[in-house]
């Protein structure tokens, strides 16, 4: 079994224009999320996937790996795919570059539920919703989830209508760590967009309309993304009043992450 990790990046984001070179505390936001795939110490490689110079310069100045890519994809599923097309792996774990504040213990949990089922097709770290108001904020994606750990359906506003405490028993967020055997990522972006994730802007949901399986991989807490600008002063709260982010902060600023 060997497992990389791959960034996919651009920087056309519709919400928030270049916002993946974004800098917080001195550091692009992609970088942060690079050095804490690093911190995991997970993965057999970490690379970023990209059509675009700039932020490909960045990335090595910084001693990062990249890997350039067409800049015709729609999404990063898809980019992903082509970059490892030639990659001698047997699983891929896509790393949204808008998650700055990715705990190395999540990537590490999602790994070990590859570790624990290497037969499965795509993996997809959730967490808790917290407050009712997220159940219908657009802005990121939710998913229903089965007794059995399987993604049955994703959504961006709540379908559910029973008690907020019962849906938490079944409704958690997309987390921006998803997991695929390599084979089957290579097989799933062949196939036509599919009709719920056109509409809806839902990569995973090409998976589940398809028929194939979708595991949740629970973890705790569930942490902001940045979808748009004023998510950006979000995370930079947590950062500033969070334990666990603060010590990561001033390890991944006081150390070199240079790749070989």
């Amino acid at each position: 079994m060997k497992i990389i990790a791959v960034i996919p990046a651009h920087m056309a984001s519709v919400r928030f224009p270049r916002k993946i070179l974004f800098q917080f505390h001195g550091l692009p936001m992609i970088e942060h999320v690079r050095r804490r795939a690093l911190l995991s110490k997970a993965f057999d490689d970490v690379f970023v996937a990209t059509c675009d110079e700039e932020i490909a310069s960045v990335i090595h100045s910084f001693g990062g790996k990249v890997i350039m890519t067409a800049n015709t994809h729609t999404n990063g599923t898809s980019r992903v795919a082509e970059a490892v097309k030639d990659i001698d792996c047997t699983h891929v774990v896509l790393l949204q570059g808008d998650e700055p504040l990715l705990l190395p213990d999540h990537v590490n949990q999602l790994v070990e539920a590859i570790k624990q089922n290497p037969q499965g097709e795509s993996w997809n770290a959730t967490g808790p919703i917290d407050t009712e108001e997220e159940l219908d904020r657009h802005s990121f994606v939710k998913c229903a989830v089965s007794e059995s750990n399987r993604i049955i359906f994703c959504f961006r506003r709540s379908p559910a209508y029973s008690d907020f405490e019962k849906k938490q028993t079944f409704i958690r967020k997309i987390l921006g760590l998803i997991a695929f055997r390599k084979d089957f990522l290579q097989e799933i972006v062949e196939m036509p967009v599919s009709r719920i994730e056109q509409y809806e802007f839902i990569e995973q949901m090409r998976v589940i309309e398809n028929g194939f399986t979708m595991t949740s991989v629970p973890v705790s807490p569930s942490l902001p993304s940045v979808n748009e600008p004023a998510e950006a002063d979000i995370v930079l709260e947590y950062i500033r009043n969070i334990p666990v982010q603060e010590n990561l902060l001033n390890t991944i600023m006081t150390n070199e992450f240079k790749q070989e």
